[in-house]
């Protein structure tokens, strides 16, 4: 089925559920065993009852259709089980695998991220673990089913009359040859289909997640022709397992009427030659019937199979990915902690690139406040990424306290780190959600509290439904200002030692930029700040800016001893000032 570690894991999802799916096989033995029992309560009429005439021939009949209404009910009852436990049984399943994929997912650092569309992630998350539930569900007891009526059918055939059984049978190969080839095709285009999907998927959701920018720049003709792209292949793929399919479902009902046409033909000759007679042609028929339904619920089953496998190898590409920033096995949680924060010679390089950061060596003390200036792409923001591990250091290393941050359990290390940034993230709920994103546990007193001290307060009792005014997906309904005080409120809220501002004010106008910029000195009151800026305007009260360039720090001091130095920062101020 699979290789060894993922069979195991596979079937490791049955384990909680294990009383359960004992049920649901009994019960699938018991559907099949009446379906197997009742053509032969049909044989003993038609052939021991009428045949010899017995003088209660009412009373039997009256007794063997007693006998097949307990039987049809029984058989009701335990498929009534079986379609609605079993369905559950997979859907908790489902729900596990899924559970325990978002849970990695969540536990994967930036750089997975950097690699991953969206789109993508959310077909596994989804598509592939739907398909997964449907085959923990049906592949057991149609295993079960198809097992005991095939080869309970054979051997009753075979008592019936050998030499026509084994004729009907020498079709089998034939045909599992036949589906074993279409079933592979199948299973190819299937894959393809998935993929495709997922790239439908992370189109629309990058196209839709965008759209005030499609449109501010007339890019919907672009954009369909992108998703239309994308939608064709999609077709193609589909078009493929269709096929595939259609081959492989039609040539087996061929096959199917071929074991009719042949009981037809050869028992009507056995019939002719006194080897065989009506009644057991009959019962011959009636069992062929059944025949039929293993074969289909196996086709059924290879193609729950393909679906399920194919959903599965794709979820197990994601879970077997190790997510390269994890706890140390002796990491520690921090307590009481003060701030001080050593770069010690430390390089970091993307996985594409050369270095963004070399040899970089900086001291800034527990509670200072501290700016990062510099033209783009001298490695501001990574620098900061690194306190929290959002990306490890390749070489060197990053103290909080004196402790290497990789020694720190990762929980511990971020909930210690308030991270404001220039692209804020609101989830989709009411503002208080938001804020309280800070502090999960906070009461509305302390949602306020901490709004007021962003300069968020007045706003949002300005709004239709105050804190519990819903913010749209991503934050739409608000103003980027807006947006930008309710992440500061949810950093007041969180309360840590260790601040970083990312460029927060680089896109909000004059009136926005002073509210966020007086909170900012608010929250620098006994906590180390790390500030990185665009507006040179905002980072005129740092206790010490630090200029990094293309080499590394090129220069660091106070603003108004760096403006006096007539270095990088004060040609940078100039050149701001003529803007």
């Amino acid at each position: 089925m699979f290789v060894n570690a993922r069979g195991k894991k596979f079937l490791s999802y049955y384990r909680p559920y294990r009383g359960l799916l004992a049920a649901d096989l009994a019960c699938a033995f018991v559907v099949a065993a009446v379906s197997l029992v009742l053509p032969l309560c049909a044989r003993y009429v038609t052939k021991t009852i009428l045949e010899e005439n017995a003088p209660d021939v009412f009373q039997q009949i009256y007794g063997v259709g007693v006998l097949m209404l307990g039987l049809v009910v029984l058989y009701a009852l335990c498929n009534a089980f079986v379609d609605y436990q079993g369905h559950m049984m997979g859907a908790k399943m489902e729900r596990d695998l899924r559970a325990e994929l978002f849970r990695h997912l969540q536990r994967q650092p930036f750089s997975f991220y950097d690699e991953q569309r969206v789109g993508q992630l959310m077909n596994r998350l989804t598509n592939d673990t739907f398909a997964l539930g449907e085959l923990y569900h049906h592949g057991p007891e149609d295993i079960v089913l198809t097992t005991l009526k095939f080869f309970g059918t054979f051997a009753i055939l075979m008592t019936i009359n050998v030499p026509l059984t084994l004729t009907l049978f020498l079709i089998l190969p034939f045909m599992a040859i036949y589906a074993v080839y279409f079933n592979r095709k199948m299973k190819a285009a299937m894959r393809r289909s998935r993929a495709n999907i997922g790239d439908i998927n992370a189109q629309a959701e990058d196209t839709l997640s965008g759209i005030r920018a499609v449109q501010s720049f007339a890019g919907e003709g672009l954009e369909v022709d992108k998703f239309t792209g994308a939608n064709e292949r999609f077709l193609r793929s589909r078009g493929a397992e269709y096929g595939s399919e259609a081959w492989l479902y039609n040539g087996i009902v061929a096959f199917i009427q071929l074991f009719t046409a042949a009981v037809v033909v050869f028992g009507g000759a056995s019939i002719a030659s006194g080897s065989l007679d009506l009644a057991d042609l009959v019962t011959y028929l009636l069992y062929v019937g059944i025949l039929t339904e293993p074969i289909r619920t196996a086709l059924n089953f290879a193609r729950l199979y393909q679906e399920g496998v194919t959903g599965f190898e794709r979820v197990m590409e994601m879970l077997e990915v190790q997510p390269d920033i994890e706890d140390a096995p002796a990491a520690t949680d921090l307590t009481c902690v003060r701030g001080q924060i050593d770069f010690k010679e430390v390089s970091f390089r993307y996985r594409e690139g050369g270095h963004v950061l070399r040899n970089l060596s900086l001291a800034i003390d527990a509670g200072e406040y501290v700016a990062l200036v510099g033209p783009s792409g001298v490695g501001k923001t990574t620098l900061c990424s690194l306190i929290p591990r959002f990306y490890d250091v390749d070489e060197g290393a990053v103290l909080l306290d004196g402790q290497d941050v990789r020694n720190i359990s990762l929980q511990s290390l971020r909930r210690n780190i308030g991270v404001v940034q220039q692209d804020v993230y609101l989830f989709a709920g009411t503002v208080a959600d938001n804020i309280r994103y800070g502090k999960p546990g906070a009461t509305q007193a302390e949602i306020i509290g901490a709004a007021k001290q962003a300069h968020a307060h007045a706003f949002i009792m300005a709004l239709p439904g105050g804190y519990d005014t819903d913010v749209g997906q991503r934050g739409v309904k608000l103003s980027g200002g807006q947006k930008q005080r309710l992440s500061v409120a949810r950093v007041f809220l969180k309360d840590p030692p260790v601040i970083i501002f990312d460029e927060a004010t680089s896109a909000l106008d004059n009136e926005s930029e002073r509210a966020v910029q007086d909170s900012l000195e608010k929250l620098a009151y006994k906590r180390t700040m790390l500030v990185i800026a665009h507006r040179l305007s905002t980072v005129r009260k740092a206790q010490r800016i630090i200029v990094l360039g293309p080499d590394g720090i090129a220069e660091q001091g106070t603003h108004e001893a760096l403006m006096a130095r007539g270095g990088v920062y004060a040609n940078l101020h100039e050149t701001q000032l003529r803007l």
